[in-house]
């Protein structure tokens, strides 16, 4: 498949213009696969990633500003998705011994059980991008390492 095919688009400004559209385009492709398993869990993306952030801390709680820091997706509403980890039990939260103005959270053992399950579908994750080889995705991480890093 091609850009031009999957979007019905043949002309771009030029080479940078049609990378750009490819990139969110491949984003976007991406996360409607990563939905699709996240969706057995009935968790989101970002719940996914605020769970995958706890248990790296784990034992430890960390605070939503801790979490905000280490977030994929910088836009997210991060008190509001710790919110619902809790009221799903998959993580706690109360208030900071150190510092009152801060909420600690944890990960539950119910949510250290949905990653688990998750952890099972790696191969799963990986396959998204079966088509390229060892070396090609080593390049592609160093491209999108780059383009970060411009500055």
């Amino acid at each position: 498949m091609s850009l031009e095919r999957d979007i019905r688009q043949v002309n771009f400004r030029n080479d940078h213009h049609k990378a750009i559209i490819n990139i969110v385009y491949t984003y976007n492709w991406t996360m409607e696969r990563l939905k699709a398993l996240f969706d057995t869990e009935n968790i989101t993306p970002q719940q996914f990633n605020i769970l995958r952030i706890l248990r790296g801390a784990a034992p430890q709680p960390i605070s939503t500003l801790q979490i905000r820091e280490r977030m994929l997706d910088k836009m997210s509403d991060t008190s509001r998705i710790v919110d619902r980890l809790i009221i799903k039990g998959l993580a706690t939260k109360k208030n900071s011994i150190s510092d009152k103005r801060l909420v600690d959270i944890s990960i539950t053992y119910a949510g250290l059980e949905v990653l688990k399950r998750l952890d099972f579908k790696n191969n799963e994750m990986d396959a998204i991008l079966e088509k390229l080889n060892g070396d090609e995705v080593r390049t592609l991480n160093n491209l999108l390492d780059k383009i970060r890093n411009a500055d």
